[in-house]
């Protein structure tokens, strides 16, 4: 029986395993990472079109757009519409999510609110 005569024949392996599997963890975290930007412009758009609806109800569509943007910033690239709809005063507003490559977009993300208009007796 020869046992020792392969004995060094793994030397390297894990380090080489490793980095063979650090560019594929890498990308799973970016993609990750994408997926958690796009749940937060859902909810960044949803909650500023809540803002925006309901302050161009109570004074007009200057404090519409002003509220829309208040928490968002440069990076979203906001738009927003507003104005009365009827009884009910309409905001949306429209965001772009950021990514890590150049070039590649994933398109807008858009949220729709509406608050009922106050009337003056």
């Amino acid at each position: 029986m020869r046992r020792g005569r392969y004995r060094g024949g793994d030397r390297g392996q894990v380090a080489l395993e490793f980095v063979g599997m650090v560019p594929l963890i890498l990308l799973l975290v970016a993609a990750v990472w994408e997926c958690v930007l796009i749940g937060y412009a859902f909810s960044l758009a949803g909650n500023a079109a809540d803002e925006a609806a309901r302050a161009g109800a109570v004074k007009g569509g200057g404090a519409c757009q002003t509220a829309a943007a208040e928490h968002i910033s440069g990076a979203w690239n906001l738009t927003t519409e507003c104005g009365p709809s009827g009884d009910v005063y309409r905001a949306t507003v429209q965001l772009e999510i950021p990514v890590f490559y150049p070039g590649l977009s994933f398109g807008r993300i858009t949220g729709e609110a509406g608050a009922a208009m106050e009337r003056e007796n």
